[in-house]
């Protein structure tokens, strides 16, 4: 999602049809940055947000859209993958091996930090914010499926439906959010670039505004109606208590707001280069380590203070967060952690012969070319 695939398609070559690195498009770094940054500021908001009606309308709608975009852009540069062995070497290294590191971490940060000696570690129950790693890991195992067939979306929607009448798959790998939140990564595996060209045109962005303002007052009317929990798709119907036919209603609904508002933010992220397009490529690292600032502000009690209770604390809590992530996406940063985050694992895996029959010819190629020039 992150950092995987991030890269423009579009390929230039250089000298004797050399293939150079893959341009990075300013748009979809720039669209994962401020989607991380509501990211840690949704987070942030958590443990103020049931002071403040108006504060847990904003939460609502930054929850509606924001995994969904990144779903969405996840989805989007999935589209080549396949089971080709360098591809999968890298959906290890980079999602199943920082799962097993921060499903470890976070319980024990909490153990020592929040004082829980009895904080279980387990890889099967997503702890947190890891379980999106779980859901792309499954989702993107499962591209060729929804690239062979004839209606992937109407199938991915179904199955969202039928999981969210069924209670009994329970919390094992958080398969409710990967069932649930899978059209988001198939729709997006399904689009093509003019259909994010379509969205950024002016008269989408100017129809946001008002989209988004009638949004925000759906959002503030809905907070005593409605329950948060179905925006996060990680429970069933019945677990929320409601009956068992909203589940699949509730699908639907909140999957067509949520392409609405996706659609209005995309409509608004700016397509050249700016101060932080850059860290777009580093949206890994802020999401995986702002959860440790965030949880270790509840353990140790940094939200008992009465003025972060207030406007002033809400404006004050939003922009540490979004100066957080910013940080943790920065180059020095991903120095540190690339080691845990995007480790190159050479000695854990077997080499792949048909790379090593392309190695074996560029030589001769080169020397070909040498030769007809």
């Amino acid at each position: 999602m992150l950092h995987a695939a991030s890269s423009s398609p579009t390929t230039q070559h250089g000298h004797h049809g050399t293939p150079l690195k893959p341009q990075r498009d300013a748009f979809f770094d720039n669209a994962k940055f401020l989607a991380i940054v509501l990211v840690a500021i949704g987070h942030a908001w958590e443990p103020l947000k049931g002071d403040s009606r108006i504060l847990e309308g904003l939460y609502t709608v930054v929850y509606a859209f924001h995994m969904p975009a990144f779903i969405i852009i996840s989805g989007y540069f999935s589209r080549s993958f396949d089971m080709r062995p360098d591809r999968l070497q890298r959906l290890i290294t980079g999602v199943a091996v920082p799962y097993i590191v921060f499903e470890t971490a976070y319980p024990l940060f909490k153990r020592v930090v929040d004082d829980d000696p009895d904080m279980a570690v387990s890889l099967l129950d997503p702890w947190y914010l890891t379980w999106f790693l779980v859901a792309l890991f499954v989702w993107r195992l499962t591209t060729p499926v929804w690239k062979l067939i004839r209606w992937p979306l109407p199938v991915a929607l179904g199955i969202a439906m039928l999981a969210s009448v069924t209670p009994e798959i329970g919390d094992d790998l958080d398969l409710q959010r990967v069932l649930q939140f899978l059209p988001f990564f198939v729709l997006g595996l399904n689009m093509k670039a003019e259909h994010f060209q379509w969205v950024r045109r002016r008269s989408v962005r100017m129809l946001s505004v008002p989209v988004f303002a009638v949004a925000l007052v759906v959002g503030w009317w809905s907070v005593p109606r409605m329950n948060t929990g179905w925006f996060y798709h990680r429970d069933s119907a019945q677990e929320l208590g409601a009956p068992w036919w909203t589940g699949p209603v509730m699908v639907l609904a909140l999957f067509g707001c949520s392409l609405v508002l996706t659609a209005c933010f995309f409509a608004w992220v700016p397509g050249r280069n700016l101060w932080f397009t850059a860290l777009g490529a580093g949206t890994l690292y802020g999401y995986l380590l702002h959860g440790f600032v965030v949880k270790a502000g509840d353990y140790q009690g940094w939200y008992e203070a009465a003025w972060l209770h207030g406007p002033t604390g809400a404006i004050f809590v939003t922009v540490v967060a979004a100066a957080g992530v910013t940080l943790l996406c920065t180059s020095p940063v991903r120095w540190v952690f690339r080691g845990v985050m995007e480790p190159e694992m050479k000695w854990a895996f077997k080499r792949d012969a048909a790379k090593l029959a392309r190695e074996r010819e560029q030589p001769q190629q080169r020397e070909r070319q040498k030769v007809d020039a």
